[in-house]
């Protein structure tokens, strides 16, 4: 199939699940876009014609994709566009992400070629897979990428067949992560975290606090942070991180999935 064009997605507090759809993306050749949904949440229609390739990552927070990017990916539109997805987790496990993003992509005209699973270093316990992608993971993503032209080349949208892959319908609940990111003593009020804040869970009236009713705990104020100020702090995340550390201390391999 011929491809004109190359449009990536992501949404990547941490920067990882950036990392895993460039490192796709390398293998693909011709104009390319990006959506950014930190930077540029999909408001609005965006319709992908059939000879865009469409490459998705979103991270994996409690076994689903965040309910923030599940709401804007209705707004993106496929015409039996070939689609590329990747989950990120810190891992733990990917639960229901995978197949509730690929639900999501079919339902709104995207035709799966392959979809991937991928561990990065936890957004919360952040010595939990602390070098992922390493260069294992690297060396599989390029290798997935590799079998994904492949499948593309070859791809009919008119004979396409749907995707298999792991998870659950109905999908799990999402649970509530009760440890939240604040400042401490540290913080400037220079007012970074507020701006970087997808779910504006931060006052610059006081930066050191979080609004627990809101926040994801997806660690863009920690990533953004220039005086180390903001993370998890207190008793209960020692604990947790201690009881996690434990629980996730198996190396986790990439899962791949392809079209047949």
């Amino acid at each position: 199939m011929q491809i004109r064009k190359i449009t990536q997605c992501y949404f990547s507090p941490r920067g990882t699940t950036k990392k895993v759809v460039t490192a796709i993306a390398r293998q693909f050749s011709g104009p390319s876009v990006s959506f950014d949904l930190m930077e540029q949440p999909l408001t609005k229609q965006e319709q992908l014609s059939s000879d865009t390739l469409l490459i998705i990552g979103m991270p994996v927070y409690a076994g689903r994709i965040p309910k923030m990017c599940a709401e804007m990916l209705k707004n993106l539109k496929g015409s039996n566009t070939p689609a590329i997805a990747a989950v990120v987790y810190g891992n733990r496990e990917y639960d229901d992400a995978l197949i509730e993003l690929r639900d999501l992509l079919k339902e709104n005209g995207f035709s799966l070629i392959s979809a991937g699973t991928f561990i990065a270093r936890h957004s919360i316990f952040q010595d939990v897979a602390p070098n992922r992608p390493d260069t294992k993971d690297r060396r599989i993503l390029k290798e997935f990428s590799e079998k994904s032209s492949l499948i593309l080349d070859k791809f009919n949208e008119n004979t396409a067949t749907d995707l298999e892959v792991k998870g659950n319908s109905p999908y799990c609940q999402p649970g509530n992560v009760p440890l939240k990111p604040s400042g401490d003593k540290k913080c400037t009020a220079c007012g970074l975290c507020v701006k970087v804040c997808p779910t504006h869970s931060i006052d610059i009236a006081n930066p050191k606090k979080t609004k627990k009713d809101t926040c994801i705990s997806c660690g863009a104020c920690i990533q953004i942070c220039p005086k180390n100020s903001r993370g998890y702090h207190g008793p209960l995340y020692k604990i947790a991180a201690k009881k996690f550390r434990k629980k996730c201390a198996e190396y986790k391999r990439p899962e791949l999935f392809y079209l047949t």
